[in-house]
């Protein structure tokens, strides 16, 4: 999403007096003082012959040929789309500018249910522990630690520290203090070295997810110099915390090389590099530090190379070579190695081990065998313990099996619900972490004994408006879709909202890349649901909700199931009573921007407005361009539509932007970030120019465009939720039909 500051109604007068002659000219209409005219794109027919193939865009021209560079720097873009692109801006701020008190109220209201002066849950590692905070005011968290009390591990030594006066937490970074004079500034991640004495922290300054890293001496305070530049959000300290490895990008934004330096300055050395371009990479360490991982894999495909811990600067070995279609992770127990796997044909994965020195698959024995149906997505690891993550039929549950085999489950039983398993800092405990929320339940934050099986609430999310959850009602309901598939959909209502087809309905979608879409608790939504609104998700294909195989049923050529889901959920809360057809806002983003097109496209009479955030729409051309950062890694998702002909016509046929036609469309609001790597600035921008002359419902068509921000929108937690609130006013506006006094 992208996020821009909320201005006065009487700002956005003024922004629309000044913008209107420009608005008109572009136009060739006189501007009515009642009825902002929308920006008319130029066109500058551009075919393109591709396998036999010929299509014709309008609109390319709105892709800066020096796009690269404006990523790094968005001030550099051409001319000609920055005025559009303003436009655009000004047109939509026009238009919903009524909206203007709706989004100052709903601003408030969240503001009012996060937690100003709030801490995370400390995590322990060894003589300390780490945690982040936020003060009254905060935009963005505090970096802290605090000296250890009690009886715990160090180096194999049990240590006891008690103290008479409670310690002083310590600083590592105020982000807010990185964030001053910057239109953008995220840190991504941070680290501290396993001996505790240096810091390190990954800064994007532009939203484009190129970042810098820093390296802090905690024991003077300082930033080191030269910090490293040019580097993805992944990095690590080597178990002897002498060494830095991190993730370089290339000039297109793709992971390519692994480097390593001295963890306080000096020559990087080259420590890998990745010669197919369509592979991500990152770096990290096996939960008992006895190695140096590098992760190398598509959606399809992975491969493992290790370095041992206690010789960092040795070359790195290939763990199981790559082979397409077989996927695995690996971590190390102690004593063998633990990898997660669909080898042999274990759809929803298994947990095998391998010798430590001997961890080729051949080696490879099942642990945990496989089971379809029930998908493990991941395993956290502890010295004597495993516990691993499960999902199924939407849900998710934590299974616990010590070093003998013996099993024990944490479960919730509730329809819907979220269980995620959080680990452990240190590898020498029996404690770990999980959360528990569902769509009306904040989430409550437990540290679990795995020997015991004893739990110890550690932080329930406080809501400062107050919020009870008895106030609202969950349901799982199960749409059945065309070919018998049954898509599970989540739904939260008040409880005082009527089951008749009368109350407005969200729908938020996603499906794509295997990522599930949880039954989570967020206080955001109460805006809608608190409204009179039911907000639904549908766990549609293209996701994992319901197993791999769930995500397997709706990729490359299959890709239609999820767009054919999310249609078969709508119809289903609209026969159940949950909603009606023309009183319905989609929701969804970046992929699940694609769903949107395509649904609007589709089945157009369903939606009383359609919203795609930062929306992967211009399918045929995004991916026919091997520059764009995710192109090559993303063809085992769609498909390769410049080799392969089938995949051409089968893209070409759901393409949401080459799809547009004269239809009566409903409202659409596109958001867009100018720095965005992922979903660049044009597939929105594009997406709207060629929706607004072929809607014949006259319903607007409404583009914002980030100037300053990449696919994540505005960096900062209170610009953020502005963001959310222009988009849930855009759902009201689009339901209470506000365009018709605009």
């Amino acid at each position: 999403m992208n996020r821009r500051d909320l201005i006065a109604t009487s700002a956005a007068a003024a922004a629309l007096a000044a913008a209107g002659p420009a608005l008109a000219r572009r136009s060739g209409a006189s501007m009515p003082k009642s009825a902002p005219v929308p920006p008319v794109a130029k066109k500058i027919p551009v075919t393109i012959e591709q396998l036999g193939r010929v299509r014709t865009d309008d609109y390319q021209w709105m892709k800066d040929d020096n796009w690269q560079a404006v990523l790094r720097d968005p001030t550099l873009i051409k001319a000609d789309v920055r005025q559009h692109l303003e436009e655009e801006n000004a047109y939509r701020e026009a238009m919903m500018a009524s909206t203007l008190p709706l989004q100052a109220t709903m601003f408030e209201e969240m503001k009012a249910r996060i937690k100003q002066d709030d801490s995370s849950v400390p995590r322990a590692d060894g003589p300390w522990e780490y945690y982040t905070e936020f003060k009254t005011g905060d935009q963005h968290p505090r970096y802290m630690r605090v000296e250890r009390q009690g009886s715990f591990i160090v180096d194999g030594q049990r240590v006891t520290k008690n103290f008479v006066v409670a310690p002083t937490p310590q600083l590592l970074l105020d982000a807010n203090v990185l964030a001053e004079g910057k239109a953008y500034s995220e840190v991504s991640a941070v680290s501290h070295s396993p001996d505790h004495s240096l810091f390190a922290y990954a800064e994007d300054a532009q939203g484009s997810e190129v970042h810098q890293i820093y390296v802090k001496d905690l024991a003077t305070g300082e930033v080191l110099p030269d910090p490293i530049g040019s580097a993805g959000g992944n990095f690590t300290f080597s178990p002897d915390s002498q060494w830095i490895f991190w993730t370089n990008r290339n000039e297109n934004g793709r992971p390519d090389k692994i480097f390593r330096r001295p963890a306080r300055g000096g020559e990087a050395t080259l420590v890998y590099e990745e010669t197919d371009e369509g592979m991500f990479m990152g770096v990290g360490t096996t939960s008992d530090n006895a190695f140096i991982i590098i992760s190398i894999g598509d959606q399809v495909t992975s491969e493992t190379r290790y370095i041992p811990g206690d010789t960092p600067t040795a070359e790195p070995r290939i763990l199981a070579p790559r082979v397409v279609d077989l996927k695995y992770d690996a971590d190390h127990w102690g004593d063998r190695w633990v990898i997660h796997t669909n080898a042999d044909e274990a759809i929803d994965f298994k947990v095998v081990t391998a010798p430590t020195g001997s961890p080729e698959k051949a080696n490879w024995t099942d642990l945990i065998p496989h089971t379809p149906g029930r998908y493990i997505e991941g395993v956290g690891l502890v010295k004597d313990f495993i516990a691993r993550q499960e999902r199924a039929e939407a849900n998710t549950r934590i299974v616990i099996r010590d070093r003998a085999g013996a099993e024990h489950e944490i479960a919730v039983d509730e329809p819907a619900y979220a269980l995620s398993l959080g680990g452990a800092s240190e590898f020498d405990t029996t404690v770990m972490r999980y959360g528990y929320n569902s769509p009306s339940t904040p989430t409550s934050t437990y540290d679990y004994d795995l020997a015991t099986r004893e739990r110890t609430l550690r932080k329930v999310q406080e809501v400062p408006s107050g919020h009870d959850p008895a106030d609202y009602v969950v349901e799982r309901l199960n749409a059945p879709a065309a070919d018998g598939q049954l898509v599970p959909v989540t739904v939260l209502r008040h409880k005082d909202t009527p089951v008749k087809g009368s109350a407005p309905l969200l729908l938020y979608g996603y499906g794509s890349y295997g990522i599930p879409m949880s039954a989570s608790f967020s206080t955001n939504r109460l805006s809608l649901v608190n409204r009179g609104w039911i907000y639904a998700i549908a766990h549609i294909r293209g996701g994992s909700d319901k197993g791999w195989g769930w995500f397997l049923g709706a990729r490359r050529m299959t890709k239609k199931n999820t767009f054919t889901d999310f249609i078969a959920a709508a119809e289903h809360l609209i026969a159940s009573g949950h909603g009606k057809a023309g009183h319905i806002v989609a929701h969804g983003g970046s992929a699940g921007g694609l769903l949107m097109g395509a649904v609007n496209n589709m089945r157009p009479d369903l939606w009383a407005g359609v919203i795609g955030d930062v929306p992967f729409v211009d399918v045929i051309n995004t991916m026919s361009d091997t520059s764009l950062p995710l192109t090559p890694p993303e063809w085992p998702e769609w498909g390769n539509p410049i080799e392969d002909p089938e995949a051409y016509d089968y893209m070409m046929s759901y393409s949401p932007y080459d799809q547009v036609g004269p239809k009566a469309y409903p409202a659409i609001l596109a958001t867009g970030g100018l720095s965005d790597p992922r979903v660049t600035y044009w597939e929105p921008q594009k997406w709207v120019a060629k929706l607004r002359p072929a809607t014949t419902s006259g319903k607007p068509v409404l583009l914002k465009i980030n100037m300053e921000a990449g696919h994540g929108g505005a960096s900062g937690r209170f610009d953020y939720l502005k963001e959310v609130a222009l988009v849930y006013a855009f759902a009201i506006w689009s339901i209470d039909k506000g365009w018709e006094t605009a």
